[in-house]
Formats: structure tokens, sequence, C-alpha cells
């Protein structure tokens, strides 16, 4: 095949990363690959996954023998996020130049074709002879094998490396670094990595490169992985041979970029500096002037790829799973500006214009959710600035408490409150505590991590069993046209999960649907001649949908038949089919903008989410309903295509939504005027849906409104529900004829009666401030006030406010028992001089409620304590009034 050449770069070290990615996809377009489009970043329907974080991610299925492979040659440039588990580099981001959160990822597959021959020598060419990269800046290296596995040395990778390379540049690599795995199981081989050298050549002289791979040098770092997969990693650790040999490999193309450039940091290319470059004229300083603000700069600059493409790909920030990770990453950013670039208002939202002028022709979705993006980010800084406020007034209050008792060093629980439930960094507490002359106990604060992380890890540890192999054969779904069918296990496992144990069957022609896209799945029996086995739920995994039971049958060779739970079935179905409804009734009262950002359909009610930037009217609400419930009546048949070309499916005005994966070929699920893409069950006609009721209308996040809603019977039972209740309040005001303006008069008379009782209780504290200071005893020059009674908190706040005002330029201590419900607390408050005599109410009353079984806290003028003991009462006021004696 002939050679590519690139002749429109004149030279090569001028050319911009959109020409770099295009002469990738068309070097590999010349050797036969197929060029596919970047897969989302946001991972659905893989429990192994929250984000893809190499390109190899969506053919997953392909490797796992799941699915046949389209294409035997396939190449593509891929985003990928690596912040969580094995592939954590988060805290490194910014502060070195070479690693990120998203980055892209080039790649090449062989699936079943072509092995390490062509991939080495294609990965050479496009190197050396395409992009004119300097063969002695160039290192590769092998497997050295491993002998506790068994394998030998990778000679055929060396031998292939020695047509072009010295020996002296084929390095040995240890398992570690040069034997790649999917994960604990799975497909998995040697491979092959290719570094380069950008040092100046007097650093070259100095220290041979060779002494430097793989040793985390900034300049002499990893460009290209070829990954050969010819084994399978068993759950015991064993390996077995793969029927058919694969080559999966990956570029960091931040990382070419900085090789074809010439520049010694990924973050000097054009990548990255037009982000930068906007980011310096924000916060007013320049790239490369100071360590700490190019730091931040960097940080920032990485992140906001990381949370546009994500919000691009569906996935909003907030306190859950992927979405936490997002939300983790932006507070990051906006704290690095915060600190470090002295940013106290929203700004990040403000670079998505340069992202999009830099990245948005490769990835138009970015573009086309400009508006969404820029909403969502500026709602999250501001949400987050208003967190670090408060952050900052509770270590204020933390700093001052810590130092009126002497100490200088803060507890690390009350910083980990800060970081696990206020969201406040730990790097931010230690600065703001530096500032002071404190410091914080980092040990304990380590051990309450620690804590939380092997909850996470119980939570989350799962158990998974190798496939056990019944029969040959490939798994298809039935379940559009039947509820029962006679089925095989083709295999099984077992997966142990919070102490439970479940088996996982896969079925050869299965009517149960696999949870996905926002369905839940099915439930139903499997039922032999001897035994009936109940399918708790269906997942869909890697492409396989998996039956989950709490039994594995007897015996797993005979005949069933599946069954699926069909009244489930129904109710998922009449809330899909409505969810299609609604979206298009959304748009046809809000507008075209209306695009669906997520939803989940139960057997019990829908949920769906869409873009719009401001809360729904009643008004509008009831016309979607309406809407809605029209087709419902019109009993529109369902018109579906199962495998249109996309092309056409486009043409027919189908919605795609962002995010989503979709192939060459889809089903497109119609009724009268609405089209979408849809892999779901449905209702064969609107009229099985009966009626629709939107019973809740809400923010997911800036842009993002939620509608849930019920269908069929649950609408029924809401609509019962809500007679009654108006049939209950009628009855309460005596079936008034006019119940609103009944019940508006209502509210108003009591409005007036509680001004009345406020005003009752000033005016009673009033009184009882003024016979206490009248009763005011001089003790040692100290003026003092104890008083018990059984009054509501809010009247002790006002009587110690009273008096601490009358007492103000003197020495006084008030000293108050409260006993109310049976449950007694203890308030001291004192006087500016006597604060500054060397007492403080928080020591006094912490002391002191020890006699009623009791902790509290406060400020140093003013503590209030709460007990167990309304015995102690007595004790306690004196024991406050001795600690001032």
């Amino acid at each position: 095949m002939a050679h590519l050449h690139i002749s429109s770069f004149a030279h090569l070290e001028n050319m911009t990363a959109k020409e770099i990615r295009k002469s990738f996809t068309d070097f590999f377009a010349s050797k036969g690959h197929h060029i596919v489009p970047s897969a989302p970043m946001v991972v659905k329907n893989d429990p192994t996954l929250m984000f893809t974080n190499a390109g190899m991610n969506q053919f997953k299925e392909i490797f796992l023998g799941n699915a046949p492979a389209k294409y035997p040659r396939v190449a593509n440039s891929q985003k990928c996020l690596r912040v969580s588990g094995k592939h954590n580099d988060l805290e490194e981001v910014g502060h070195d130049t070479y690693h990120h959160t998203m980055f892209e990822m080039l790649g090449n597959w062989s699936f079943g074709d072509y092995f390490k021959a062509e991939a080495i020598a294609w990965a050479w060419e496009y190197l050396t002879e395409v992009l004119k990269l300097d063969t002695s800046r160039l290192y590769a290296t092998v497997f050295e094998g491993d002998a506790k596995e068994g394998l030998e040395k990778d000679n055929e990778a060396a031998a292939i490396w020695a047509k072009f390379l010295p020996e002296d540049r084929i390095i040995n690599g240890n398992k570690k670094d040069n034997f790649w795995e999917m994960g604990d199981t799975g497909p998995c081989g040697p491979c092959s990595e290719i570094h380069i050298d950008l040092r100046s050549d007097a650093e070259r002289a100095k220290t041979p490169g060779v002494e430097l791979v793989n040793n985390d040098h900034p300049q002499v770092v990893e460009i290209w992985n070829n990954v050969f997969m010819q084994f399978n990693r068993r759950s015991d650790g064993s390996l077995e041979s793969l029927p058919a040999r694969h080559v999966d490999t990956g570029m960091g193309f931040e990382r070419l970029c900085m090789a074809i450039q010439g520049k010694q940091s990924n973050y000097d290319t054009d990548v990255f500096q037009p982000i930068i470059t906007v980011i310096g004229s924000i916060a007013g300083v320049k790239y490369g002037d100071n360590e700490k603000t190019d730091i931040a700069m960097r940080v920032i600059a990485d992140h906001i790829r990381t949370i546009a493409f994500s919000i691009t790909d569906g996935q909003l920030p907030s306190n859950a799973k992927a979405g936490y990770v997002i939300r983790r990453i932006l507070r990051r950013a906006v704290r690095y500006g915060y600190t470090f670039l002295n940013q106290r208002s929203a700004f990040m939202y403000k670079l998505i214009p340069v992202l999009i002028d830099s990245m948005g022709e490769a990835y138009p979705e970015l573009k086309a959710q400009q508006s969404l993006v820029e909403k969502v980010i500026k709602e999250e800084e501001e949400s987050f600035l208003r967190t670090l406020e408060t952050g900052i007034r509770m270590l204020d209050k933390v700093i001052t408490e810590t130092k009126a008792t002497k100490q200088t060093q803060v507890n690390g629980e009350i910083a980990f409150t800060l970081y696990d439930t206020y969201g406040f960094p730990l790097d931010l507490t230690e600065l703001i505590l530096r500032e002071n002359g404190m410091t914080v106990n980092i040990d304990e604060f380590d051990v309450e991590m620690q804590k939380q992380k092997a909850r996470a890890r119980n939570a989350a540890a799962v158990e998974t069993g190798d496939w056990v192999m019944l029969r040959e054969g490939d798994s298809s779904f039935v379940g559009y046209d039947l509820l029962e069918n006679d089925v095989e296990i083709l295999r099984y496992r077992k997966v142990t999960q919070k102490k439970e144990e479940l088996f996982q069957l896969v079925l050869d022609k299965t009517p149960f649907y696999g949870e996905m896209g926002g369905q839940s799945g099915d439930s139903g029996v499997l039922v032999s001649d001897t035994e009936t086995i109940q399918i708790i739920d269906t997942k869909k995994e890697n492409g396989l949908s998996i039956h989950i039971c709490k039994k594995l049958p007897q015996d797993v060779t005979a005949a069933f038949k599946a069954v699926v739970n069909a009244e489930k079935r129904q109710a998922i179905e009449n809330n899909h089919t409505a969810t299609h409804l609604l979206h298009e009734a959304l748009r046809e009262v809000l507008g075209a903008h209306v695009e669906q950002k997520g939803s989940l359909v139960t057997a019990d009610y829908l949920r769906f989410d869409f873009s719009h930037f401001q809360k729904v009217s009643n008004e509008e609400l009831r016309a979607v309903e309406r809407l809605a419930n029209k087709k419902i009546r019109q009993n529109m048949p369902l018109e579906e295509e199962r495998e249109m070309p996309i092309d056409e499916a486009r043409k027919l005005g189908a919605m795609a939504l962002f995010g989503e994966k979709y192939g060459e070929k889809v089903r497109v699920v119609k009724y009268g005027t609405s089209v979408e893409f849809c892999g779901g069950t449905h209702v064969s006609s609107t009229g099985q849906i009966g009626l629709v009721r939107i019973v809740a209308e809400s923010s997911v996040a800036a842009g993002v409104r939620r509608l849930e809603a019920v269908t069929a019977e649950k609408a029924e039972v809401f609509v019962d529900e809500q007679q009654d209740q108006l049939r209950e309040a009628k009855e309460l005001f005596n079936n008034a004829p006019n119940l609103i303006a009944t019940i508006k008069k209502t509210v108003e008379e009591a409005a007036d009666l509680k001004k009345q009782v406020e005003q009752f209780a000033q005016e009673r504290v009033g009184a009882i401030a003024n016979e206490l200071a009248a009763k005011a005893q001089d003790t040692n020059g100290v003026k003092v006030i104890t008083y018990k009674a059984e009054i509501a908190a809010d009247m002790v706040r006002g009587i110690a406010s009273q008096l601490r005002g009358r007492f103000a330029d003197e020495k006084f201590l008030l000293v108050i028992g409260a006993v109310a419900n049976d449950k007694p607390s203890l308030t001291v408050a004192m006087s500016q001089p006597l604060v500054d005599a060397g007492f403080n109410a928080t020591n006094i009353v912490r002391e002191a409620a020890k006699e009623i079984d009791g902790n509290g806290g406060g400020q140093p003028f003013m503590a209030t304590a709460g007990g167990k003991n309304p015995a102690g009462i007595d004790k306690a006021i004196a024991q406050a009034v001795a600690l001032v004696k």
C-alpha cells in the first residue's frame, strides 16, 4: 500500500493540533482502517467503568467475544478521562507538564487481523516518515518475560524492532510497564511502548536517554503503546490463550503535539496555550512568570476540557458516582483560581468559547451545547464559591476557639468534616492555618479519610467468578416480540457483593430486557420440567444481557422457558412511551431548544431531564400534560424500524441524544410525529398508557429541569389521592363553598396571632431582663446574674442579648438554666470586659454542662449546652459561676 505524504505541511514543526490529528486518521485510512468517531467520555452499561479511560473501551465487547467486529481494522481519536481507580492522575495534574485528566488517545486496532509485525512497522512509518520525528530520539520497550507467570520474553516484538532500532535502544520492560491488562480479569498481553527523548543535545550527551525511559522524566516520555492481546486472565489469576489475537494501540495526542511542535511541555502546545492565554487575561497574570500561578493556570486549562466534555456527554456535576468525580474536578479548578489567581467570582465558564475554537471542529457536540455547558459551569462555580466562603467562616471560628485554649494545632477530625461535608480542601485549610501560625493534625485527618475509603470499598466490593461455559453461541434479544421463549443457558458465573451470593446467567435467545438507556431491567422466571428459578433483575454489561438470580438451577444444561413478568413490563413500557410523548410536548410548548438530558423509566414512575433555562410554569406543565394525553387518546400505533441506516433516521427527524453511542444502523421508534432513536421497549399503541400525570418539576442543574410523572394505574391512584386530600380539606373548613378564600383568610388570621404572640414574648423577655438586672450581685468586681426557669431557647437568647447590652461596660456574667420538655440547657453569657480579662463562655459551658450530662459550644462571649439530666441544672449553674470566681 502506498505511503501517505503530508504535502500541505511545509514545516512539520508548524503543524497544528488539528493537522496532527487528521494526519493520524488519514495515515491509517490509507492502511485499510475504518475511521470511527470517538465514543462518549461518560460510560454507560459497563459496571467496571464510569469514564472512557482508553481508546479500546468502546471495543470491549469485541475483545471479550460478546460481539463480532464489523471491521477488522479500525482507527480513531478518542476522548478519555483518567481520575480514579487504576489510572488516577488527578493530583499530579498541573504540577507536572504531561499528566492530564481529559486527554485524546489516537489509536489503531486489529480484531483478529494483523498482529505485531504490521503494528510496529506502521507505528515506525507514521512517526518517522510521515511526521519526520528524529529517529535517534526514539526508544522501544518490549516485555522481558515473567517467570512466575510462565511467560517468556516477547522475542517476536524485539526481533521486529531490531529492523528499525539499534539494540541499545530496544529496552526490556517488566510486567508492570510492559504487560497490559484490561482489569483483574479479561483480555491482556505484552505491550511495546515507544518513547521519545525531547531534551537538548547537550543534556542527551550528558545522560543517555536509555537511563531515563519509564523514570518519570518530563522530557523523556512514552508517546505510543502497542498492546498485543493474546491471553485471557481468569479470576484465579491463571492465563489462557485467546482464540483470536488482537492489536490495541494508544498514542497520547497531547504528548505527540509536544514532540512535533518542539515544545518542552504539553501545556506549551496549541492544544492548551489559547486557553491559558485567556485565563491569564481574566486573572491579569502572565504564564511563565510565577510557578504557583503557572500551576493554577495549567490545572484550570486541563480541567475545563474535562468538565465541558463531560457535560456534553450527559454527565452533570452531582454528589454521586461519575457526577461527583466531575464536581470534584470542577471544584479543584475553582479552588486553584480562588487561591492563586485571586478569582472570587465565577470565571471558568468564560473559557468555553476558546475551547470551542480549539476543539469544536473535531467535536461538534461542544458547539451544539455551548449555552448549556456555560450555564452549568457558572452555577457550579458560584455554588462552590459560596461553600468556600462558608468554610472560611467556619475555619475562622475554629481558629478563634483553638487560640483561646492556647493551642496551635487544629483537630484533624474538624479538618476532615470541613473537607467531607462542606467540600473544603485540606490544602486550603493548611494554607489558612499557616497564615495564622497554626497547623492541622494530619494523622487524625488521614485516619478519618481511611475510614471513609474503607466504608466505600466495603460498599462497592464485588467478587466476580469466571464464566462457566456450557454452550457455544451468541446471545440475542427477542423481547420486542416475545415475553416468553424457549431458552438454554450459554454460560453462568457467581458474584458476591455485601456478603450476598448471586448468580448471573447468559441465555441464547432472551425475552428479558437488560437495564439500558434509562429503562429498568425485566424480571420473571426460568421454568424447566423440574424447577422454577426467579430472575430478580436483568442488566446489560458489555453488550450481554445478564440475568440475575439468587439460586443456580440444579441442572444448568436443561431446557427452560423464559417468562417475563408481563405486568411489570407493561408498566415500564407505558412509562417509556410516555417519556417520548412528553419530550415532544415539551418541545412544542417550550421550544426546540428542549433536548433530553437523562431519563429513568421504572414500573412505578418516569423521570425525564431536559434542557431549559427557567422553571416550567404551572400553565406550561398543564399544556404539556394535555398534549401528551391527547396523543394517548388518539391511540397512535407504534411504527418502528429496527435497523435503519443512521443517516436515513436523521432525515426522518429522529432525535439523537448527546452522550449516546450509535452504530451505523439504529432502531427508530415513531408515534405519529414523535420520532426518536431508541432501543427500549414500548407499547403497541399509545392508548394502552391510559393517562399520564406530571407529579413534580424541579431543577437538576443550571439549564437542566426534571419532570416526574406517572401513567396508567399509578396515574389513577395519584388522581384519587389528590381528590381525597381536597375532600378532607373541604371537610376541615366545613365544606366552605370557596375553599381557597377560606384558607387565605385562616392563614392571615394565623399570621396576625403569631405577631401578637411574638410581641407578647418580646415584652415578657424585657420584663424578665428588668427583673434580673435589678437582682445583679457584685462578686469580686463582677456583676453576676443567675436564672432558672422553664422557657424556650429563643427567649433565653433574647434575655442574654438585652442584659449584655445593659452591662456592656462592666465585667458581667449571666448563667441561665432552662428546662423545656424535660430537656435541660445551660447558657453562659458575658460582657466583652470579662472576655478581655481571660474568660471564655465556651470553655465554661462545656465544663459546667457535665453536671447535666451534656456538651455544647459557641463563642467566647456566649455559649450554650444541651444535656440529658435535668436534675443537675442547679449544680451546673453553680459550677459556671464558680469557674468565673
